[in-house]
Formats: C-alpha cells, structure tokens, sequence
C-alpha cells in the first residue's frame, strides 16, 4: 500500500483533530475539504468566519463539519489567556500573551496544549520561527529532550528516505547531534523505514580530521553506546554511507555503511543543501520540515507549498500522534 494510502486508511480508523492556522488560505481549504469528505481528519480552520466561508465558497470548497474559530470571539479567551500567563511563567505579560493569543500561531497551539485539538499545522502564510517559537512556549519539549528537531521525508517511488537536521538547528552540538539522530530515527520508523542510520562527514571512520568529524564520530559512539537496538554508524561520507562498495571497504561488517537510509547531517548548510539536491536533482517528494522532540505534534509548512503538500503534510502530522 503506498505511503499516503496508509497513513488514510490508519486515521480514517480513529480520526483525531487537526488546527490549521490560517483557515482563510485556499490550500488550506482544498486539503481541509479532501480530508473532511473522506472522513480521516476532524478540522478546527482559524480565522474570521465570514472571511474562511467566503474563501471556500469562492474556491468551490465544501468545508461542512469544520469548526471555525475566530480567536478574538473564542468563548473561552480569557482562559486561554490566564493559561499562557500561567505557562510564560513572568516572560509575558498578561497584556502580552492577550496580543499573542489573537494571533491564529498561538491560538492554536493552544488549542493543541488545552486538548480541544490533537495537533496543529502552520506555516501557509506564517514563517517557521512563526510556528516554532509558540510550540517551544506552549507545548515544550518532551521529557528528557533539551532541543527541538526536523527532519525531511522523502518518497521516490517505493524509496523512502529520511534527513535531519534539516530546517532548525544551525550548528547542532555533539549532545544535539545525539537526540536529532534518535528522533529522526523515530520518526523514519512512523514512515515504514527500518532506520540505517548515517552520521555523515567529509571523513569515512577517521579519513578526515576536524571539529565536526569528531562531533559525528563523537555522537555516533554515543548513541551506539545508549541505543543499541538501533542501527547506527559514523562518521561516514556520503558515497560510504549508500554505495556497498565503497561502504564496506570502510566499514566492513557494518549492517550501515553502504545500505543507509536515515541521514543526519552535521550542521544546516548541509542538511537543507543535501534534501534539496535530493528533491531536484534526485526526483524524491520531499515533505517537512517535521519538528521532532515537542509533546504533542506541530508542524511546518513552506509558503511556497501547493494544496497538495499541506494534505500530505496533514496526514504525516496526525500519523505522528
């Protein structure tokens, strides 16, 4: 069964509640309506409700079943207020969490932290620092997880692939490095994949010398050491990490090097560089950036997507429940 194909079938079983925070936007809409008509997801849609019914019908978009919720007129405002008060912990003012709750961003990943929804996607019309920075505020970091993640999927045919850190942390630390390669783990596993997971380097088991071979070699000990039921190895040039001739010259015996298909790169430059030569150059789909390590699932949206990117991106977000 095809990856998507899946991912309907399994929340179709138990639809769960998705916040999309620009309801007015027409890709939101079309998507919100795919997922109303076959009944996978239940929909809450942000904004004027006026503005989000008059979107839809210019758009020809059946959205019947949706909750529409304008922030400002939300009967239980105030307590969401009084809550994020709570939650700032003295960083906001009551005056400004008031301001920040009538923005659909904080709404909505309140909504998510209230339990009135179960996950929430952004990042239509909004910046991912927009959608980033409310769930780091609001719905926190799984126990034991210090920093927030992404990863990239990405689907050629029968090949699926996964990326990380891709979107978030620009010059990850040793012990980040650790919990991206974990958790990206994680996540490849909700898409089907059998993590082999690379730490990749411009050095193959000691080639190279410098700061960041020593970061992956570093990590790659450590969650050897800490998961040893995940297949990991490192650090490992690209070529060593996918081709088994050359994969297991270096690393030979390694269950990794030569048949990887989980990638966590050393720092942004070369991860967002990496899933981008992959999805042009490569011919894969690519969906993200998926944030990895929050309580509850939040996700990304580029701007530039298309309708049908933010209905895939609303079912990846709901699976990872």
């Amino acid at each position: 069964m095809e990856l998507f194909e899946r991912f309907e079938t399994q929340l179709k079983a138990d639809p769960k509640t998705i916040v999309f925070t620009e309801g007015p936007d027409a890709r939101i809409l079309s998507a919100a309506s795919r997922l109303l008509a076959g009944g996978i997801l239940k929909v809450i849609l942000l904004g004027n409700v006026q503005e989000v019914r008059d979107a839809a019908a210019k758009g020809g978009f059946d959205i019947t079943g949706a909750e529409i919720i304008d922030p400002t007129a939300y009967e239980g405002f105030d307590d969401m207020v009084a809550k994020m008060v709570e939650l700032r912990k003295g960083k906001m003012t009551e005056e400004q969490c008031r301001a920040a709750m009538a923005k659909g961003n904080y709404f909505g990943t309140m909504l998510v932290k209230m339990g009135k929804a179960d996950c929430l996607l952004g990042g239509a019309t909004y910046s991912t620092a927009d959608t980033v920075r409310p769930a780091l505020q609001l719905i926190k970091c799984k126990p034991g997880i210090k920093a927030v993640s992404s990863s990239f999927i990405l689907v050629r045919g029968d090949e699926t692939l996964a990326m990380g850190d891709c979107a978030i942390n620009i010059d990850p630390t040793e012990d980040e490095i650790v919990e991206i390669t974990v958790e990206t783990a994680k996540t490849a596993a909700v898409f089907g994949i059998d993590p082999r997971v690379a730490l990749l380097s411009y050095s193959s088991k000691g080639s190279g010398k410098g700061e960041t071979v020593d970061k992956m070699r570093n990590a790659t000990a450590r969650v050897q050491a800490e998961h040893p039921e995940l297949k990991v190895d490192g650090e490992l040039q690209f070529d060593a990490a996918v081709a088994p001739e050359v994969g297991q010259l270096k690393a030979k015996g390694s269950p990794v090097a030569g048949y990887a298909n989980t990638f966590i790169f050393p720092n942004i430059n070369a991860g967002n560089i990496g899933y981008k030569i992959a999805q042009r150059l490569g011919g894969f789909e690519a969906y993200g950036p998926i944030l990895q390590g929050l309580n509850a699932p939040i996700n990304d949206l580029s701007r530039g997507c298309n309708a049908e990117e933010v209905y895939k991106m609303a079912l990846i977000t709901a699976a990872l429940i």
